[in-house]
Order: C-alpha cells, then structure tokens, then sequence
C-alpha cells in the first residue's frame, strides 16, 4: 500500500521555490534533505551574475567541486581563476565540504558564499 503516485526525482537543480514543498513524512525524504544544504552564490566584482542563486548542494562537495561547477556554469576559459569566500572575509581550503560550512558559518537555514575572478578579501 505504498504511495508511488509521484516518482522520487534526485537533481542538483536550483531551489527557486521551496514554499510549494508539502511537509514530507518518508524516512529516505528526511535523509535526503539532511544529505544537502541551501549555498546562496553572489558575484563580486565584474564576475558574470549567476541567474539561479539558490543551488542546493550535497553536504560531501568539497570547495574545490563547487568551484568547478560555477566555472563550467560560467563558462569561463580554463585559465581564469576563481576565488570563493565565506562571509566575505576569508577563502576556505579548496578540501573542504560545504556541509562543515554550513554547520559553522551558515544562517537562516542557508549558506552564502560569495566568488569573484581576482581576489577580493583576506
């Protein structure tokens, strides 16, 4: 008697609206949602502007990985850097995971992390 009327989807896609999310009861739901964190991404400087900037983001992705995504997002040239800051104040180490961020440096249920291509802080 399982309730199968909606296939469980899993996609790295952006959360735009999490309001229209029914409260969810299933056991595999809840893990799935602890298993990922809410990044905020804001561009310094003359860095392009991502049009989605609410991503939802596995809390084992390292910074280094979240990077890259945001360069192949981007499309910017294999050479040009990029640099991701924590509270625009300091750049975490490229090995470490966005959920010991989040547990330390996020607010309001969120991480913000901010990238630009030149450095900007600390």
């Amino acid at each position: 008697m399982a309730d199968s009327a909606e296939p469980a989807v899993e996609s790295p896609k952006p959360e735009e609206d999490s309001s229209s999310a029914p409260l969810q009861t299933e056991e595999t739901t809840i893990s799935d949602e602890k298993k990922k964190i809410d990044v905020l991404l804001k561009a310094v400087g003359d860095t392009p502007i991502m049009k989605t900037k609410k991503w939802s983001v596995e809390r084992g992705r390292t910074v280094q990985a979240l990077g890259q995504f945001i360069k192949k997002f981007l499309k910017l040239q294999p050479d040009e850097q990029l640099f991701i800051y924590v509270n625009q104040s300091f750049a975490p180490s490229p090995d470490q995971e966005v959920g010991v961020l989040f547990e330390c440096f996020g607010s309001d249920g969120k991480l913000v992390l901010h990238y630009c291509k030149s450095q900007a802080w600390g």
